[in-house]
């Protein structure tokens, strides 16, 4: 039986920054649900995040990001050390035997499960097992004295470790080991539980280290061990801007990399950022400075232009967004088709769904309406909740007014009308199939199909005007 508890209570003073650290995003989520989302596939009997700073908010976010997950919440008030965090958590840890509780940090939002798992597999429900590293730097971490260690290495391989010394506690010998605890480790639970009530502060800080359970377990004979991270950057944790920049870049290069090797080519791989999920075809090409958010999607040989931000969407083959394109699909999505040419510096809003070889450019807006095959807009014009038919034509500077100040109409625009430049489409309305629009009408009733249709405004007296209701 596995708990994973989650430390997440604190400030996080050197963000400088009143938003609890955990909430802090790393490519586009919380560092926090980054951890979670790991532990939800380890098979846990229950997640338990001990929060403090901000616990309301975080508890709030995380139900909201994981509503079916076995997710228990504890509060630290006031915070006292990791090991008072700990102790937080025993009222709700399981009793079974050889029951197994892996504790982890909110803070450190790359680990991965892989190494969740091998820490776990070494506690085996019999042993202390500590997630240690060697860095080059290892100030401010905990070290990690091992039985017939030498001062100023890292320790004997493979012997026994004893203690593990904190920092501003290790003695100038001890400062020179340059293997640290990451602040992971899993534990039996029962032998958890016996070790934390025996925890004191008598130490630097005044504060109850969970690491102070090492020496406990040497003293009753419970053997202590070690298991390693594939990479230092699973477990770097966040305590500043700068350390949060320099993770993002890393995950960001990581994902990068990884594209790369599945043949999709970027332009330069440090300029480039995923925030959710980017799936990709073969043959695609991504300039600098793109954005992906959500769920993307880039069918075989697109091509994404400098610039691009991209949200919940799926590109179709052969398609191309030029350089300064905005897509926010939000939860609706939007879809362009193959062959289709979008901006430069056009704007896809949730709805949009273009159809093949559809033409969007330079500032087009498009909301919710769906473009049939080859229809084009091309410049400076709105398309909001419309139907769109085939090669149509949507001069400069035309709008579908689909508002009326309370609620939303349709626009149906017919295969093949021609909308001239600086025309007034409001809604509803329908367009026939063949019909043209001449330019500067301002259109409020249906148009016949095939036929030139001029209309003009007309000016009336704003006097007596009532905003409609809206309807319920």
């Amino acid at each position: 039986m596995l708990d994973i508890v989650i430390m997440a209570a604190g400030k996080g003073t050197r963000m400088k920054s009143n938003r609890p650290k955990v909430l802090h995003t790393l490519a586009g989520r919380p560092l926090l649900q980054h951890v979670l989302a790991m532990a939800t596939g380890l098979g846990a009997e229950s997640l338990i995040t001990v929060t403090g700073h901000g616990a309301a908010e975080v508890e709030a976010a995380m139900r909201a990001a994981f509503p079916s997950a076995p997710l228990a919440f504890v509060r630290q008030e006031p915070q006292l050390g990791t090991g008072h965090a700990v102790q937080q958590a025993v009222p709700v840890l399981h009793d079974a035997p050889e029951a197994t509780t892996l504790i982890l940090n909110g803070d450190v939002p790359l680990i991965e499960a892989a190494t969740a798992r091998a820490l776990i597999e070494a506690c085996n429900g019999r042993r202390l097992a500590l997630l240690t590293i060697e860095l080059p730097d290892a100030t401010g971490y905990g070290r990690i004295v091992r039985e017939g260690g030498t001062p100023g290495q890292s320790g004997t391989t493979g012997a026994a470790v004893r203690a593990i010394v904190e920092h501003k506690d290790a003695t100038p010998a001890q400062r020179a080991i340059r293997e640290v605890y990451t602040g992971m480790m899993a534990v039996p639970t029962a032998a958890l539980k016996r070790w934390l009530a025996a925890l004191n502060k008598d130490n630097a800080q005044g504060e109850y280290y969970l690491t102070d359970i090492v020496a406990m377990a040497v003293a009753d004979g419970v053997p202590v061990v070690a298991a390693q991270p594939a990479s230092e950057t699973e477990v770097l944790g966040v305590n500043s801007p700068l350390q949060l920049a320099d993770l993002e870049r890393r995950f960001q290069r990581a994902r990068a990399e990884a594209l790369m090797e599945a043949g999709v080519r970027l332009a330069d791989p440090a300029r480039f950022d995923v925030r959710g999920e980017l799936v990709c075809g073969s043959d695609v090409d991504i300039d600098v400075n793109c954005v992906f958010e959500g769920s993307v999607h880039l069918g075989d040989g697109v091509r994404i232009g400098a610039n691009c931000v991209v949200r919940n969407a799926r590109i179709a083959a052969g398609a191309v967004l030029h350089p300064f394109v905005h897509i926010d699909g939000e939860a609706l999505g939007v879809r362009v088709g193959e062959a289709a040419l979008v901006g430069p510096f056009a704007r896809l809003r949730p709805g949009a769904d273009l159809g093949p070889e559809v033409h969007i450019g330079n500032f087009v807006e498009v909301k919710n309406a769906q473009l049939a095959r080859g229809a084009k807009a091309n410049h400076l014009a709105y398309l909001g909740d419309a139907t769109v038919g085939e090669r149509v034509n949507y001069g400069a500077g035309s709008i579908t007014a689909n508002y009326d100040g309370a609620n939303k109409h349709r626009t149906v625009i017919g295969d093949d009308v021609h909308v001239g430049s600086n025309c007034v489409l409001v809604a509803p309305l329908t367009v026939g199939a063949g019909a043209t629009i001449g330019a500067g009408s301002t259109l409020g009733k249906d148009a016949p199909p095939g036929q030139l249709t001029v209309a003009r405004a007309r000016q009336t007296s704003l006097a007596g005007w009532q905003r409609p209701e809206k309807k319920r």
